[in-house]
């Protein structure tokens, strides 16, 4: 009969395996696509196939106080545009090196690589709108409110600068804008005209902002108020300076990759990873005999997690994803390798063997951390102050690092535990039976 603790340990055990082959129904596509439709696996473009894309903006017009909002504006507006292609996954980021400031968009299965680099070339095009209300009464009687935006001649090109204020009173953050001389006329002329109305302010025809006009404004400076947060604030002067200020792109490099391409080196990734996965559980088997072969399950279960968790993030995998979780599950065989390497000196000095797993995982325990912790802190270094390309790789790696932690305490130990005769654990083999004499 099973004792009690016995009983734990087996539901346990019994979870963790569901648990793993539920992971590994959802991580196969093939399987998971035909009873349902949430979250496919998210490939990036070098296993897709798409267009790789770098721009340089060209900040000699703008003063450097500015920059950052640009650059910033500037993204945000190309990844706006960059959305509307149906793009899976698209990436937009930027690049600064020292004086050069660079864009990169990455559009991973694109079909019309033409229309989307003649979209993106474009100049952000900043405008403001008069508004008018009116009433319209529906089929079924009910009363809406409708706006009619009318185009003024006031524009982007006539701010000279937009930046985060504060209220001098309550100190809270508000918008100001500076127009230059025939912006200012043009602004005090459509100010006055709709004092109590709504003025709509557009950035690639998106309405971005609708305050109403208080008063008459002249002097060509103007301050747009509302329960704003600093980030909202920030956020909307990159939009009013990368839609008024002149930073044109020029793209300077293009790389296609054909989806052909992107499926074979695909094939060849898995491929890989199923060969060295194998090979390791081999040599666990060959070395360790029972407890490899544990450790082979438990390794197999830790793959369908890690890679149920990658997709349920979702993680967008590329080859240098790849890399990383290969390398992830190096780093979980070896805290198995530490695990058992402990429990065989145990076993030499004479504790029986469910004693020894239990010293074994122990005094494993403070190496398997401190080396796993080194990693993570190297990989959340790497993914925070490097491009995609590298992110990838530090983000699988990462969470696998993360999930190979647990896998070696848990369910590495769980198993043990329940395959493990119960004794005495608590002296050494050829000790139990000795009586203690005064």
């Amino acid at each position: 009969m099973f004792s009690r603790k016995k009983k734990t340990l087996v539901l346990v055990l019994l979870i963790l395996v569901a648990l793993s082959l539920g992971a590994a129904f959802f991580d196969y596509d093939p399987l998971w696509k035909k009873v349902s439709s949430f979250r496919t696996w998210s490939l990036g473009l070098d296993l897709a196939g798409g267009t790789y894309l770098i721009y340089d903006i060209d900040l000699n017009q703008i003063a450097s106080t500015d920059r950052d909002y640009v650059v910033k504006g500037l993204r945000d507006i190309i990844e706006k545009r960059v959305n509307l292609f149906g793009v899976s996954e698209p990436k937009v980021y930027t690049q600064t090196t020292g004086e050069t400031n660079r864009l990169v968009v990455e559009l991973a299965g694109i079909k019309d690589v033409n229309q989307a680099i003649e979209e993106i070339g474009e100049t952000p095009f900043l405008d403001f709108r008069e508004v008018e209300t009116s009433e319209e009464v529906g089929k079924d009687n009910t009363t809406s409110t409708a706006l009619k935006f009318t185009p003024t001649n006031l524009n982007g090109r006539y701010i000279t600068r937009a930046q985060v204020s504060f209220d001098s009173v309550t100190r809270t953050p508000e918008v100001q804008l500076e127009f230059n001389s025939e912006g200012a006329k043009i602004f005090e002329q459509l100010t006055e005209k709709n004092v109590g109305k709504p003025l709509a302010i557009f950035l690639d025809n998106e309405l971005i902002e609708m305050p109403t006009v208080r008063e008459k404004i002249a002097g060509g400076k103007a301050q747009i108020t509302g329960k704003y947060t600093i980030d909202q604030a920030r956020a909307m002067v990159e939009r009013f300076n990368a839609g008024a200020l002149p930073a044109p792109i020029k793209l300077i490099n293009q790389q296609t990759i054909g989806a052909e391409f992107g499926k074979d080196a695909l094939s060849k990734a898995i491929f890989a990873g199923a060969i060295g996965t194998l090979t390791v559980m081999v040599f666990m088997i060959v070395y360790y005999h029972l407890f490899g072969i544990f450790a082979s399950v438990a390794l197999l279960m830790y793959i369908a997690l890690t890679l149920a968790i990658f997709k349920i993030t979702p993680v967008t995998i590329t080859l240098a994803g790849v890399a990383g979780f290969i390398l992830s599950i190096g780093m979980a065989v070896d805290a198995n390798v530490l695990v058992f390497a402990r429990t065989r000196e145990e076993l030499k000095k004479g504790f029986s063997k469910q004693a020894a797993i239990e010293e074994g995982f122990k005094r494993a325990w403070t190496s398997i951390r401190d080396s796993n912790i080194s990693t993570m802190i190297t990989a959340a270094v790497l993914y925070f102050s490097t491009s995609s390309f590298v992110k990838g790789f530090a983000l699988t790696l990462f969470l696998g690092v993360v999930v190979s932690m647990f896998s070696a305490i848990t369910i590495t130990r769980t198993i043990l535990r329940v395959f493990t005769k119960t004794d005495d654990i608590n002296l050494p083999v050829g000790r139990q039976n000795q009586n203690i004499k005064k």
